[in-house]
């Protein structure tokens, strides 16, 4: 069963006569009742998708084609002039940096009666008032809270002020876009709760988490999607992905990091050698192929397959080879 479907999504930053390839056909499956984290590293493309997904991509980009299917229909993601009237309804973002998501000028509640008049012009003070107070309470902070400006808020307190504002208008999906990097450790456990409350308590059916931080999605996501030079290379569930990740990326990444599994104490960290490729020129082939040691010719100008076994896909000429090899067998 799926809540979203996100297909052939492929974008491209403009500067001048310049265009920098950011999202490259990118396909994402996200289920009711669940958590996706997808994580890679500073430019893989993640809070461009996150900027996609939730339908308020930046001046800059240029979506040439892609495709959410939510809530029974086909959103056309080239078309943004549609977008409006699902933006904040059927799709929402949580965004990074609870402080400079708030307008410092003005009360919480005011906040809340805009976005809630945005999706009906009818609503009156008292009603979306009423309605921001019971989410407030869900997300356990006190009614005095409409009446504070930012400034006289905790960070956890801003944070959950954040995360009722974005779900105010009850979206289906809610794409939280690296939500935790301001973050300490504590606050990064509150927040981590607060997701799987909204998911538990049907406040939202199914949360997109973008981040860096491989740990904390160990945590929280029940699938885990890793992206890298504007591709996703690999999907599986969070558990086999991080004790057994298939694709070659995946692996220099979760042994970059440390995560709290049995059998990581002790165990060294290894850098992954070389660069990220250059996004100015389309990339023929696999874009890791050039800091792959399992690379071979056909990595570097043929386009791998998505391959689907099971419960996970990944994209790689290695895990062809495998696949076909087991069958020969």
């Amino acid at each position: 069963m799926t809540l979203a479907s996100l297909t052939w999504l492929s974008a491209h930053y403009a500067a001048g006569d310049q265009r920098f390839h950011a999202l490259d056909d990118v396909a994402l499956e996200i289920r009711p009742g669940q958590i996706l984290g997808v994580v890679g590293e500073s430019g893989c493309g993640k809070s461009t998708m996150a900027s996609v997904l939730s339908l308020n991509p930046g001046p800059s980009l240029r979506v040439t084609s892609g495709t959410l299917a939510i809530g029974g229909r086909d959103v056309d993601l080239t078309d943004t002039a549609s977008h409006r009237a699902l933006r904040g309804g059927t799709v929402a973002l949580l965004p990074q940096g609870a402080l400079n998501a708030l307008n410092p000028t003005r009360r919480v509640g005011a906040m809340a009666h805009d976005i809630l008049a945005a999706g009906d012009r009818r609503i009156k003070r008292p009603e979306s008032l009423r309605r921001t107070a019971a989410r407030l309470e869900a997300l356990e902070l006190p009614p005095r809270v409409l009446r504070a400006y930012p400034h006289q808020l905790s960070g956890g307190m801003r944070q959950r002020v954040v995360t009722a504002l974005a779900t105010l208008r009850d979206p289906r999906l809610l794409v939280a876009d690296e939500p935790s990097s301001a973050l300490d450790v504590s606050s990064q456990r509150l927040l981590v709760d607060l997701l799987r409350r909204l998911v538990g308590d049907g406040l939202v059916e199914g949360i997109v988490f973008i981040t860096h931080d491989v740990a904390l999605l160990s945590e929280l996501a029940d699938r885990i999607a890793v992206m890298y030079a504007g591709r996703v290379v690999e999907e599986a569930p969070a558990k086999d992905l991080v004790t057994a990740p298939r694709h070659p990326y995946s692996q220099a990444l979760l042994a970059s990091v440390l995560v709290p599994e049995p059998g990581a104490r002790g165990r060294r960290l290894a850098g992954i050698p070389g660069s990220p490729p250059d996004l100015r020129a389309p990339i023929p082939g696999c874009p890791f192929a050039p800091r792959c040691e399992h690379a071979v010719d056909r990595c570097a100008t043929d386009r791998p397959p998505r391959l689907v076994i099971g419960e996970r896909d990944d994209s790689c000429w290695r895990s062809v080879e495998i696949e076909e090899a087991a069958h020969a067998g």
